[in-house]
């Protein structure tokens, strides 16, 4: 052993160490890694940061953003509702929400689709009346398999396919990963469906959150062309049942009905009271093909200003300045929702929106109020607000801060509440969907396609300017951009290839189909107390020096690491996903294993006979 091949293997089992320790976050160990190999001569200066132009690492910014935008249009909402079955027992439930996660996990950030379908999943669990554990750990699981079935499903994979570009053979291309990864991930989840839910413990959460707000009344305006033209009210309430909403209220021509014959039949621009979980709001829009009341007046009022002529628009404007000389000037940053508290000191207890000006003074929307006490069908704009009540505001985020602070409001913690936007919606699915085209045929690299998908999402509107930034994990990043250099001096000091020699002759004896097994092991194990994709990028160069002296194929090594690197199921700190769901369903560290196990021996005993079929040795 040369003296740089001891440093590198002192400075690896410190970082895994570290990692396993979860003392300081990835990130920060990564960079100490990386600042170490510098220090000592193995990394050149000149090369230290040469990681954060690696084509990985743009793609996988790329795909978070790309990731959000999909989220934030409400185009998985509309799949999920299309897809999960309204009226079906536990396992037909679990076994669609899985797969829906599996495949949404395929193609956008697998840590994004889980957070999208949670609400879905504590829904399921209600409903069939099951722990919410029992639902979201296979939600969980199946956001997992998904990731490995293409090229950018996973970090791990766009590691993989970098080492293989500079090994001389090109990287992979967008399905490569398909044949075994689908296989995998679809025995993965038929096994979860029938027999691998039930594995899961039983826990019931004591407080699944932290802030009750209970549920909103808001008013939704019937569309043109709208799905609830023609139905009736009965109709209408059905299908609410399935998000637990219901329609408490009715107006018409100016008329107010507190409790509507349910046997009406909806018109174009009824407007529906509705009372709704926060997190429902955007399904319930969704279903019927609804739109706020208060977007509708604003489109309306907007409309109605580039009707009238310019100069009556600018004189109007000029006398109403003059006139209060207290309007805002509205912000420039794209709209957010925000819940605000009204608290016992506010300005605003009995008074409504109309009176306070939202629009006017701060371009502001109020678009829904829950409220613990009575219930009301007045207008919303009109109704007088009350101290607890929890209002769900829309507009800038710098105009809703000076709001609050103006009328003594308190902003809640952010949660997935989202109102979906057709139109941007199908921009959203359409240039991802071409993204994905132009990279699997091999027209653009995948980082120059999701990279040209990001631009059109960001000239479109579809991710506002602000939230571009917002939306990258930016401490996996600078793990990934930190730890290709290390990776790299494992080869160049010549350590990948002792660890490979040591690997073949003392552990595999020179069977290529043991060390492929056992690379898909380690990887596995790796990956279950440390990030996945620096198991990956420590384990390529393994696999690359393993496959040079066995002179075998690379690439079914290469897919081993792939494969092992994302499948962590026996802890919560393996994978983010694990980690999400530890708290919402009540897990305790050693619960992961009940299920986590059965799952890797089957992705073991499925992968390898592919792999070598598929990727013949």
């Amino acid at each position: 052993m040369t003296q740089d091949q001891g440093l590198i293997f002192a400075i690896l089992a410190t970082t895994i160490g570290m990692f396993v320790w979860g003392r300081w976050r990835h990130d920060v160990i990564a960079l100490g890694s990386l600042l170490a190999c510098v220090m000592v001569g193995l990394i050149p200066d000149a090369e230290a940061f040469s990681g954060f132009g690696h084509p990985a690492v743009i793609t996988v910014a790329c795909v978070l953003v790309l990731s959000y935008g999909l989220q934030s249009t409400g185009a998985v909402d509309v799949l999920a509702q299309r897809v999960l079955p309204s009226n079906a027992g536990p396992m037909f439930s679990i076994a669609a929400l899985t797969g829906l996660g599996a495949l949404l996990s395929a193609f956008m950030n697998n840590v994004g689709a889980l957070a999208l379908l949670m609400p879905i999943a504590l829904q399921i669990a209600r409903k069939q009346k099951l722990p919410p554990g029992r639902v979201l750990m296979p939600l969980a699981f199946g956001t997992i398999l998904g990731g490995m079935t293409t090229l950018i499903g996973t970090p791990p994979n766009l590691i993989v396919s970098s080492f293989r570009a500079q090994n001389g053979t090109g990287p992979f291309s967008m399905f490569d990963f398909s044949p075994v990864g689908i296989a995998v991930a679809l025995t993965g989840v038929v096994f979860i469906a029938l027999l691998g839910w039930r594995l899961v413990p039983k826990r019931e959460v004591a407080n699944a959150a932290s802030f009750d707000t209970g549920t909103y009344l808001t008013e939704a305006r019937v569309k043109q062309g709208a799905k609830a033209v023609g139905k009736t009210l009965r109709e209408v309430e059905q299908l609410l049942d399935e998000a637990d909403a219901q329609v408490i209220g009715m107006l018409r021509n100016d008329l107010r009905l507190s409790a509507p014959d349910p046997r009406w039949v909806l018109q174009a621009d009824d407007v529906l009271v509705i009372e709704a979980e926060p997190e429902a709001l955007g399904t319930v829009l969704g279903k019927l093909g609804l739109k706020l009341e208060a977007e509708h007046e604003e489109d309306k009022e907007n409309k109605d200003k580039k009707d009238s002529k310019p100069a009556a628009r600018k004189a109007a404007k000029h006398n109403h300045e003059d006139s209060n000389g207290d309007k805002k000037e509205s912000s420039d940053d794209a709209s957010v929702l925000q819940e605000l508290l009204v608290r016992p000191d506010s300005q605003l207890i009995g008074r409504s929106a109309s009176s306070t000006r939202l629009r006017s003074r701060y371009s502001l929307n109020l678009l829904a109020i829950s409220r613990a006490s009575h219930r009301s069908i007045k207008r919303l704009r009109s109704t007088l607000i009350e101290r607890g009540d929890v209002l769900l505001m829309q507009g800038a985020p710098g105009d809703i801060s000076e709001f609050a602070g103006d009328h003594a409001c308190v902003p809640l913690a952010a949660r997935a509440i989202s109102i979906p936007n057709p139109g941007q919606a199908g921009l959203a699915l359409g240039v991802m969907l071409l993204a994905v085209v132009a990279a699997g045929v091999g027209l653009l690299s995948a980082a120059v396609a999701f990279a040209a998908g990001v631009l059109v999402f960001m000239v479109m509107r579809v991710v506002p300017l602000r939230a571009v930034y917002e939306a990258i994990d930016w401490p996996v990043i600078v793990l990934l951009g930190a730890l290709i250099p290390v990776a790299g001096a494992m080869s160049s000091s010549g350590a990948a290839d002792l660890l490979a020699r040591l690997l073949m002759e003392h552990v595999a004896q020179g069977n290529p189909v043991i060390v492929l097994t056992l690379l898909l092991v380690v990887s596995m194990t790796l990956s279950d107390f440390m990030n996945n994709a620096a198991t990956a990028a420590v384990m390529c160069q393994i696999a690359l020096s393993a496959a040079s002296q066995l002179g075998v194929n690379p690439d079914s090594l290469l897919m081993a690491v792939a494969i092992g690197a994302s499948c962590s199921f026996l802890t919560p700190i393996g994978h983010q996903n694990n980690t999400l769901i530890l708290s919402p369903g009540g897990f305790r560290f050693g619960d992961y294993w009940r299920l986590g196990l059965p799952m890797e021996i089957l992705v073991v005993l499925v992968s390898v006979p592919l792999l070598l079929v598929v990727w013949p040795l």
